[in-house]
């Protein structure tokens, strides 16, 4: 009898988890080498989200092959998701033309705050606990670009648009698409990505340089190993552990990516720069270990006969 991901060891879906956060945690550092390298930023997306939704397309339909179809409101709902996203993940590589990759990881891990305020629109209350993340998180972002250092407002307003077209895409998919297998949302959002970034190329004139041969072979790198496997490393971790607990390494995930920018790209940071920094990751902790309330894949499944997609990994990655 075959075991579901659902019924395996759940240390071997937290191996998965952990694998995906960090081959995640890669994609910003080695996007901003691929842009050293010569790639034009939209270019290095809409390249990577075509092999990517390839891949993910030919590995489905030779497992899973019924998980290529859905139905008239997966197809809008995963499609407008991903279209919104794929130009939030625009705006967030051009800022890497601006700003340094630790200071755009930092700035991004302010995505869990966004999920929560959304929420709270939608009629969740807001506590003095939600109040305490977002002061926390607000002070951070001062201190890493007001008295810190002199960070470029144009990148920073161009980091916020990824992570608005990311928050905008979670609570579409978690909102209209709760009954809906994992895997084939995230086909149809990487797809939606992918004719949206191309479309912006497209009318951009599509605007090339040649890049190096070592801008391909991280072009590669984060379509093979950043995109394809850590998405599905996710979503099979998600079946195991539940997409609450995948998103408390979120966290884990910045912090990452930080480190990665300071040993390869040689970025460095202020103190204070450090400081706010550190108040943005311990509001993302925190914000992270709210969203990771939810329940465990079992319960779920015993209660409604259903998947639910991950709660917080459909963003930039």
């Amino acid at each position: 009898m075959t075991q579901s991901p659902a019924d395996s060891p759940r240390w071997h879906g937290w191996l998965l988890a952990v694998a995906a956060t960090a081959v995640f945690s890669l994609v910003t550092p080695l996007g901003k080498l691929a842009l050293d390298g010569g790639f034009h930023p939209t270019a290095i997306l809409s390249l990577r989200f075509a092999l990517a939704s390839l891949l993910l397309a030919l590995a489905m339909a030779r497992s899973a092959p019924h998980t290529l179809r859905t139905d008239r409101r997966g197809y809008l709902v995963a499609g407008l998701a991903g279209v919104i996203n794929g130009l939030g993940a625009v705006g967030f590589f051009w800022s890497l033309r601006r700003l340094d990759s630790s200071v755009a990881t930092m700035l991004f891990a302010l995505t869990p705050l966004a999920v929560l305020g959304i929420l709270a629109l939608r009629g969740e209350k807001f506590t003095y606990r939600q109040w305490l993340r977002l002061g926390l998180g607000l002070l951070g972002v001062y201190l890493l670009i007001g008295p810190g250092g002199q960070v470029d407002w144009v990148g920073v307003l161009l980091v916020f648009t990824g992570i608005i077209g990311f928050t905008l895409e979670i609570n579409l998919v978690q909102w209209f698409l709760p009954t809906h297998d994992t895997r084939t949302v995230t086909l149809y959002v990487l797809v939606g990505m992918w004719l949206a970034i191309t479309a912006l190329w497209l009318g951009q004139g599509l605007p090339w340089s040649q890049p190096s041969w070592q801008g391909w072979v991280v072009l590669l790198v984060i379509s093979l190993v950043s995109t394809f496997f850590g998405w599905w490393a996710m979503f099979r971790a998600v079946q195991t552990i539940g997409s609450g607990q995948f998103a408390l390494l979120l966290p884990v995930e910045t912090l990452l990516a930080i480190f990665w920018s300071f040993l390869f790209l040689g970025e460095t940071l202020r103190p204070l720069q450090m400081v706010g920094g550190s108040l943005i990751l311990l509001s993302a902790v925190l914000a992270a270990q709210r969203l990771g309330r939810t329940p465990s894949p079992s319960r779920i499944s015993s209660a409604w006969g259903v998947r639910r997609p991950p709660a917080a990994r459909y963003a930039c990655r």
